[in-house]
């Protein structure tokens, strides 16, 4: 049975434990817990206590089946340490720098990631702390998959990934949801019309005009919706700038010369064969907003998203025309395979440009 009371604590003090992702009553009722079987151990027998509260800071609490000596508490003024170290598991004995950890993050994710994780790390941090990941379990595999991310994320961020390591494997936790036999036979049955996505185009085209020149360009480069927005932008940016050269040539968008925004952890794009027409076009459009604004444009006129499955169908119509590993390459994912690491290079593949247009060629005449 839980008793409702009222503590005073300085506002210093609670503004800090709650930037560290601190629920204040379990931590207190933790702390309490900790503290009372410590007055209690033998260690502590005869010892004065009534003054613990003000002459000792809690740095470093044993757990119940530990021996406590005197040196587990800290008195205050001696290198005091800000929290509470965790129960087996992951500690985390200091005041995490959310900021840090961010752009920590901003090296290898977009923006909205790492705000992404950083939001779940703050929210889940309690598990690093008291190495309990039962809550994680129960989660939905999508759900499950993110606070996992951010929590391992936050780990290599603080120096404690082998801890983690060693948490997940304790729980049985894995990154996998669904199997990928799931993932395929979920595929055959997602789309019936081959030529569903190419009418889902002309759709938007046709309701949302002022998207036309954005669909087209992920429809003719299969770029990820993350990418074609900053591609998208930047085209008309530099065009502006008369500096488009330094981005397309040769009907080429050279993407890997801005590796801080088209490399990105595991999601990459190097290059990209584009008409020309199409990016003259681009060029005297207004900039987006952001890629959310754009799925909700879509969505407003009462269209699914399907942005992810012009992707899918690009990849899968271009194998009329080239070899996995060069599909691969065009979107973005370079194997780890021997091949690909050391002996794969597109401008030995003279007519690959060649291929590519014709399967542009295609694609631009069924979403016309």
């Amino acid at each position: 049975m839980k008793t409702r009371i009222s503590i005073l604590i300085d506002e210093a003090i609670l503004k800090e434990a709650q930037e560290c992702g601190l629920n204040i009553s379990q931590t207190c009722e933790y702390t309490l817990k900790e503290i009372t079987a410590l007055i209690k151990s033998k260690a502590w027998f005869g010892r004065q206590t009534h003054n613990l509260s003000e002459n000792l800071t809690v740095s470093a609490l044993p757990s119940r089946g530990q021996d406590c000596q005197v040196g587990d508490l800290e008195v205050e003024g001696s290198n005091p340490s800000p929290g509470i170290q965790s129960m087996p598991g992951i500690v985390v004995d200091k005041v995490v720098d959310w900021n840090a950890f961010e752009d920590y993050l901003l090296k290898g994710h977009d923006v909205r990631v790492a705000r992404d994780y950083v939001s779940y790390a703050q929210k889940w941090i309690d598990c690093l702390r008291s190495g309990d990941l039962s809550k994680v379990l129960v989660l939905s595999p999508g759900r499950r998959r993110m606070v996992m991310a951010s929590l391992s994320a936050l780990a290599k961020f603080l120096g404690a990934y082998q801890d983690w390591q060693q948490l997940t494997k304790r729980y049985s936790l894995k990154w996998a949801g669904r199997s990928s036999t799931d993932i395929i036979l979920e595929r055959f049955q997602k789309v019936k019309d081959p030529n569903e996505i190419f009418d889902w185009i002309k759709q938007v085209k046709e309701e949302r005009p002022e998207l036309s020149d954005f669909i087209d360009l992920m429809a003719i480069t299969g770029m990820r919706m993350v990418e074609a927005f900053n591609c998208y932008n930047m085209i008309i940016q530099l065009s502006k700038e008369g500096k488009i050269i330094e981005y397309y040539k040769d009907q080429t968008l050279e993407h890997y010369k801005f590796k801080d925004v088209f490399i990105r952890g595991n999601k990459k794009i190097f290059i990209s064969f584009t008409p020309e027409q199409l990016i003259n076009r681009i060029a005297k459009n207004e900039p987006l907003n952001s890629w959310m604004s754009v799925q909700k444009l879509v969505t407003k006129q009462g269209l699914p998203s399907r942005f992810s499955d012009v992707r899918e169908a690009h990849a899968t119509f271009f194998t009329k025309y080239l070899k996995d590993s060069e599909i691969d390459f065009l979107h973005g994912r370079v194997s780890t395979n021997v091949f690909m690491r050391n002996y794969f290079n597109p401008a030995l593949i003279v007519d690959l440009k060649t291929r590519v247009f014709q399967a542009i060629q295609e694609i631009e005449a069924k979403i016309k």
